[in-house]
């Protein structure tokens, strides 16, 4: 709907300043529930499952046919829990080596229009739910549209990267002890998974970064890279190989105080569980 100003000269043309309202054709529902837990791009969430449910009652069932022959799709959506923030023209993106940029220079979230798109990969169509994998969505998140992702027209090879360009280098491999391994299980056990928002996080290196809570701890024997992340109410131990390229989670933490985590004390169940089982 497009609400035009009748204050204006009568040209035969819309106003093209004028506010334009747009009404969701469904929901997303992931198990993102924050935004620190959200991946940065919808290539960083992995194999993250999600689903798109459309509203009835508006002709959707027939606006699917023929979408299962589609390997990928484009969803449009907004950044609803950016739309009170506001807009900020420049920003300092996660993997920015050369400060903050235009916002129209980046996928930040804090937009004039608070529009975000993804390509995720279709994995089937029940009625009006379609099922996705490699979602960065958060669970509520409105959907405004769906496209399917066609290779010949989507994908530029000889596209150039802008600022990006200035980290050439490939993600950081990200691997697990056996005792993060471990860790991790228990606490998905209690209904929280960090592997996915930890991998995405330190596959952009050791650095400390505005978007990364990194301490970084004295270079350990033979010049490896040793360092604190902090993801919400965890610490997370890693050691980097920079030579390879290459980081491994060498054990998970509470970050919460021993007073917290003693009977009576203000840490959630989890974290005392956590600790009782792993000091």
């Amino acid at each position: 709907m497009v609400h035009a100003d009748h204050s204006a000269p009568v040209t035969g043309e819309v106003d093209a300043r004028a506010p334009i309202a747009f009404v969701p054709i469904g929901v997303a529902r992931t198990a993102l529930s924050e935004r620190a837990s959200a991946a940065r791009q919808p290539a960083a969430a992995g194999g993250a499952e999600g689903r798109i449910e459309l509203y009835d009652g508006r002709g959707f069932e027939d606006a699917l046919f023929g979408l299962e022959g589609f390997s990928h799709l484009w969803l449009l959506y907004v950044f609803d829990r950016n739309v009170s923030a506001g807009f900020r023209p420049k920003v300092l993106p996660p993997r920015s080596k050369v400060g903050r940029v235009g916002v129209f220079a980046t996928r930040s979230p804090h937009r004039p229009n608070a529009i975000g798109m993804s390509v995720v990969e279709l994995v089937r169509v029940e009625g009006l739910v379609v099922f996705v994998k490699g979602v960065d969505l958060l669970d509520g998140t409105p959907i405004l549209d769906i496209k399917p992702y066609v290779a010949y027209a989507d994908a530029v090879a000889e596209a150039s990267t802008g600022w990006l360009a200035a980290d050439p280098e490939p993600p950081w491999g990200v691997r697990f002890s056996a005792l993060a391994e471990e860790q991790l299980a228990h606490l998905e056990g209690g209904g929280l998974s960090l592997a996915a928002d930890i991998t995405s996080r330190l596959a952009l290196g050791p650095q400390p970064h505005a978007y990364r809570r990194i301490k970084l701890e004295p270079p350990a024997e033979g010049g490896g890279v040793r360092g604190t992340l902090a993801l919400k109410d965890w610490r997370v131990r890693f050691e980097a190989a920079a030579a390879a390229r290459e980081l491994v989670v060498v054990s998970l933490h509470t970050g919460y105080r021993p007073s917290q985590l003693a009977e009576g004390g203000s840490a959630p169940p989890l974290h005392r569980a956590f600790a009782a089982r792993f000091s």
